[in-house]
């Protein structure tokens, strides 16, 4: 395809998603759905105008995937309720640690006694998979940071905190291949790649955020009219949260969404708020009842993030359609899939919950929508930027492109009429 081709298809893209937008809200699917399958359409799987190969752009695309979770994260972190208390967010910390655990060693040994794969490569697929996805799963996030639904909360913190936690299983898997080291019986990985990654990448965004609230709070606070471009200050928050963590070997992915949460929390202490987007009298203008002083850098920059996270999304799935030939959907991917979907999903979240107060119907819900995605797509290709065999590497390309979209189709479809009748059944009678 030539760069006008591309342009005329993306615009198009856009055009239709856009005049579409009321339509596909009132239908089961999701925009997903529409992206993945203008991929197969163009892709190999159709009229083969273009085919993109994610072992011989791996590099491209472990950046386009990572820039694209960042974004997502920060989204999802600035739309966590505030205060953090242990309590509430008790059961999304038992899915992202405890679950989380429970499906990378699920799929170790479907992996390795079922699929005949190395024990490096099944670790390591397993953690490619375990995450679930803050960038396709907007149908079950919460909405902004007043929604109170406890289902859309633990998805979305989930969501939020296991792309980071999945870090360190990844850094096993590559050790196991003799890619990374880990230290005499694994001391080095457990003390530097699992504590004080985790420890520090979420040290380093809570200071990272709290510090940019406070920052804006000050200065709206001691100069009269000052004016912020919030959308450069919540891109700004990412980046910077990303390469202190970077620089000091923490996950990133857990700094940004721990600035993002810190970054909420912040402004709404300083500001004398309590959850939600009421405003004491004290803080308005005076003259302008009506008129609030202090515009939170969490809210004004979500927008705009929530654009680009939009846009990431059309160009990633676009490239996962177009990554896949009929002959992609052997027996051994779909049955993988089904058994992750269907076995590892439901069983982990059930066993990693025990103890909480989640409901049981909404324990089922989330066994259910573990939608994997992006975030996915983002590990494996960082396991082949640090060499990676390239027989594994094509083994897991393929047992994961499948995962991916079986997972925009299965979830896509389901998503709108379970949430639907979730909802009916908790309205009182």
């Amino acid at each position: 395809m030539t760069t006008a081709t591309w342009f005329i298809l993306i615009g198009s893209l856009l055009l239709v998603v856009g005049f579409t937008f009321s339509y596909l809200k009132s239908v089961p699917a999701t925009s997903a759905i529409v992206y993945l399958l203008i991929g197969f359409i163009v892709g190999p799987m159709g009229f083969d105008l273009f085919h993109f190969n994610p072992l011989e752009e791996s590099a491209l695309l472990e950046l386009l995937t990572e820039i694209a979770v960042l974004i997502s994260l920060y989204c999802a972190g600035v739309k966590m309720p505030a205060p953090v208390t242990l309590k509430r967010w008790r059961t999304p910390l038992q899915l992202a640690v405890v679950s989380m655990a429970l499906t990378v060693g699920l799929v170790t040994l479907f992996g390795y006694y079922w699929l005949a794969l190395p024990l490096g490569a099944a670790v390591l697929l397993g953690a490619v998979v375990a995450p679930t996805d803050p960038v396709l799963a907007t149908e079950v996030q919460v909405r902004h940071a007043d929604d109170t639904d406890e289902l859309r909360f633990s998805l979305t913190c989930e969501a939020g905190m296991n792309d980071g936690s999945a870090f360190p299983f990844v850094m096993l898997g590559l050790g196991l291949l003799g890619l990374h080291e880990l230290g005499d019986a694994g001391w080095r990985w457990l003390a530097v790649d699992v504590f004080w990654a985790s420890g520090a990448g979420i040290g380093i965004g809570i200071l990272a955020g709290g510090g940019v609230g406070w920052l804006v709070n000050k200065i709206r606070t001691s100069i009269v009219d000052t004016a912020f471009l919030e959308s450069f200050l919540g891109l700004g928050l990412i980046a910077f949260a990303y390469g202190i963590s970077l620089l000091v070997d923490a996950w990133g992915f857990l700094a940004v969404f721990s600035a993002a949460v810190a970054l909420r929390h912040t402004e709404l202490k300083l500001a004398g708020l309590k959850q939600g987007y009421s405003v004491p009298v004290e803080t308005r203008l005076e003259g302008e009842p009506q008129a609030i002083a202090h515009v939170h850098v969490s809210e004004s920059s979500l927008v705009f993030n929530e654009h680009l996270e939009r846009l990431a999304e059309i160009v990633l799935v676009l490239l996962i359609g177009g990554s896949l030939f009929w002959d992609s959907w052997s027996w051994r991917a779909v049955g993988f899939a089904a058994f992750l979907f269907f076995v590892v999903r439901p069983v982990s979240v059930h066993l990693g919950v025990l103890g909480s107060r989640a409901p049981m119907r909404m324990r089922h819900l989330v066994g259910w929508f573990g939608v994997r995605g992006i975030g996915s797509l983002y590990y494996l290709m960082y396991a082949i930027q640090h060499g990676l065999p390239e027989e594994v590497a094509l083994e897991l390309i393929h047992l994961t492109l499948v995962v991916v979209a079986l997972s925009i189709l299965v979830h896509g479809v389901s998503v709108k009429p379970t949430i639907s009748r979730y909802w009916r059944s908790r309205k009182p009678r």
